[in-house]
């Protein structure tokens, strides 16, 4: 008997299957590697949507949360995954330098904001209207993660690399079997592959199509990540990360020549050094209209959960969220209505599934 079936092993189910063994509790892990948004990410956290110069609800709980569930894990792996890194917002105009200013001032982003602007050129960078900086901000190694997390869970055989099946699973009074193992409840953490599971495709998740693109630019002298049209971000070795786009209507993992497109004339707008496209990534972003997460239970199956719906910042969401999660499981605590999935509940169909 274990306490957790976790179904997929990206961030959040990383993130839930962490928290649940930090207190104790035994987990296996199901994942196919269908989904692939977790590992190309980009693995920003930042507590600032800084397209619009405002603040993210709760921001600084998650912050206080990442940092030392992230470090905890590189204990746990023996890998080095969390970077924390100015972000650098390039700004297009001397009006947009006065809206800085202005939301700086704001108490809710007063602590994220530097009101000092940033004048350093960095060797390959347009900027004549200089930077704002971005406190509290980094990014984590998500692909490296993912790919030690699993190793992980291997050893302590707790992973199976397969597809699950919905149907296997053996319903009893107070427990579950799935192909011989027993468990407690059941977490599905999916992302967009929730469009197949016949418990919780009635929640209208989304997902938008995201690429980005690996370049090589040895007279690139950055050691900050940029954001304008697109983030720069500087892994060393003179290789940078570039996007990302936004995509509502392809639903493929595969890259395209529009977003090829697009992220290079992004890039030359910003870029002007040659520079040289590596590796072309894409994945489908498990995000909803409101751009909220999903959490909670079903709402007619006892131990039945889901975890999804992080969209661009799963890397600062998952942790503060999975915890969230685990007490509302655990012990009862309450969901926050603007993450609970009974905000959809007039979108379930009531009739019999269980």
């Amino acid at each position: 008997m274990v306490d957790y079936i976790i179904v997929g092993c990206g961030l959040a189910g990383i993130a839930f299957s962490e928290t649940a063994l930090q207190h104790g509790r035994s987990v296996v892990v199901f994942d196919d590697s269908s989904q692939t948004s977790s590992t190309i990410a980009g693995g920003l956290y930042n507590p600032v949507i800084l397209k619009r110069f405002s603040g993210l609800q709760n921001a600084q709980a998650q912050l206080d949360k990442l940092v030392p569930f992230y470090r905890a894990l590189e204990d746990r792996l023996l890998i080095k995954v969390l970077h924390p890194l100015p972000i650098l917002r390039r700004f297009h105009s001397i009006e947009e330098q006065n809206d800085w200013f202005s939301a700086s001032d704001k108490p809710i982003l007063s602590d994220f904001l530097s009101p000092n602007l940033v004048t350093t050129r960095f060797n390959g960078i347009e900027s004549p209207f200089a930077y704002g900086e971005v406190l509290q901000t980094g990014y984590v190694d998500t692909e490296k993660l993912l790919k030690s997390y699993t190793q992980y869970l291997r050893a302590i055989e707790s992973y199976r690399d397969e597809t699950f099946s919905y149907i296997d699973i053996i319903r009893n009074s107070d427990f579950f079997e799935y192909r011989g193992i027993k468990a407690r409840n059941i977490v599905f953490a999916e992302g967009f592959g929730i469009h197949a599971n016949p418990y919780f495709n009635y929640l209208p998740l989304e997902g938008t199509k995201g690429e980005l693109l690996i370049i090589e630019a040895p007279d690139l002298q950055l050691d900050k990540i940029i954001n304008s049209s697109i983030f720069i971000l500087p892994l060393g070795n003179n290789r940078f990360k570039l996007g990302a786009t936004y995509n509502w209507v392809d639903k493929t993992n595969n890259p395209s020549p529009a977003g090829l497109a697009e992220l290079l004339q992004r890039a030359r707008e910003v870029l002007n050094c040659e520079f040289k496209v590596i590796q072309h990534h894409a994945g489908i972003r498990p995000t909803l209209a409101d751009r909220k997460p999903l959490l909670g239970r079903h709402p007619e199956i006892r131990g039945y959960y889901v975890f999804n719906g992080l969209g661009t910042r799963g890397v600062m969401l998952a942790p503060y969220m999975a915890e969230e999660l685990f007490k509302n499981i655990e012990d009862g605590s309450a969901i926050a209505a603007e993450n609970s999935i009974t905000r959809y509940a007039a979108s379930y169909p009531l009739t019999d599934r269980n």
